[in-house]
């Protein structure tokens, strides 16, 4: 009897075997028809010049412009401009991303995008449309919040953007009222950078953690600095003139390729700010761009320095 169940048993076992196989293979087969579909699949974006068909899902994004904000919603970048590769913020995200200019159009064409991001600026525009569907965008046209969720509209996740202003502007205005709380409603803050020849003072919506400072915390800026970098968003100053529109805080995006030896002067040492040690120092490198990965760093930053290291 046992030499008689033995081959039965055996057949038996073969037979569950391709079942379980064949259900396997049909599944595998479902999802890749699935994900095939999904890469298939476009929407409609309204850009600037008009609808652009793009993919619903993304793989293979070029971003030349606004790449922080598609970094910022986990977007699938596989070639990246240079300025954005240098920001420290961004390294880890961009380990191992091509580096690549509106200029060289054959590199672009290696790689293969499906969707490619410039700005209204940017040269060839028409030649990367012809690569990829290509979406141009006017730098400042929107607000940074406004553009975060417009690049999510792009990227098909225009309801996680909105997500994250909700919660950003509602920790942002908190930290706000907390801060003017502790230095006073009517204490100001300037912001000020340099290059090799000149120093500035910005505005409002120059990135540099302006918009953070001046329109979500609501902190306010010496009556000179409104009245010459409200406008254009910043202003060129010379040594001489730095106190005249410095704050009773400071906050100093340092280029380090810059000539920052106006720091040595008695004018500079002689501004209350610094005297008070009312300066919260930046790298250049990091702070140039007003996406949710760079903004979050300096709500933590700003945090920090106003309400725990200064007096």
């Amino acid at each position: 009897m046992k030499k008689i169940l033995i081959p039965f048993l055996l057949m038996a076992i073969f037979i569950l075997h391709a079942c379980g196989s064949t259900e396997t293979a049909k599944t595998e087969q479902k999802e890749e028809n699935a994900n095939q579909k999904s890469a298939s699949e476009t929407i409609t974006y309204q850009s600037e010049t008009g609808p652009v068909e793009v993919p619903a899902n993304p793989t293979r994004i070029v971003a030349l412009s606004n790449a922080p904000n598609v970094l910022a919603l986990d977007g699938e970048i596989v070639g990246v401009d240079e300025w954005t590769n240098m920001n420290p913020l961004f390294q880890e995200k961009l380990e191992g991303i091509e580096v690549v200019s509106e200029e060289n159009i054959e590199k672009i064409v290696e790689l293969e995008p499906d969707l490619i991001i410039v700005g209204s600026h940017s040269k060839n525009i028409d030649k990367m449309s012809e690569i990829a569907p290509t979406v141009a965008y006017t730098w400042g046209k929107l607000d940074y919040l406004e553009q975060q969720i417009e690049i999510g509209k792009l990227l098909n996740k225009e309801q996680e953007a909105k997500n994250w202003v909700e919660d950003f502007t509602t920790r942002a205005d908190e930290a706000g009222k907390e801060i003017k709380e502790k230095i006073g409603e009517d204490a100001t803050v300037s912001v000020f950078e340099y290059d090799t020849k000149s120093a500035y003072v910005f505005g409002n919506n120059w990135a540099r953690g302006t918009e953070l400072l001046y329109q979500t915390m609501k902190l306010e800026m010496p009556e000179k600095v409104k009245e010459n970098a409200l406008g254009p968003g910043y202003y060129a100053l010379s040594t001489e003139v730095l106190p005249e529109f410095a704050g009773d805080y400071i906050v100093l995006s340092k280029n380090q390729d810059g000539d920052g030896s106006f720091m040595e002067t008695q004018t500079w040492k002689n501004i209350p700010a610094v005297k008070n040690n009312r300066v919260i120092e930046l790298d250049t490198k990091a702070i140039t761009y007003s996406d949710p990965i760079t903004l979050e760093y300096l709500l933590d930053v700003f945090n920090k320095a106003f309400l725990e290291e200064m007096n």
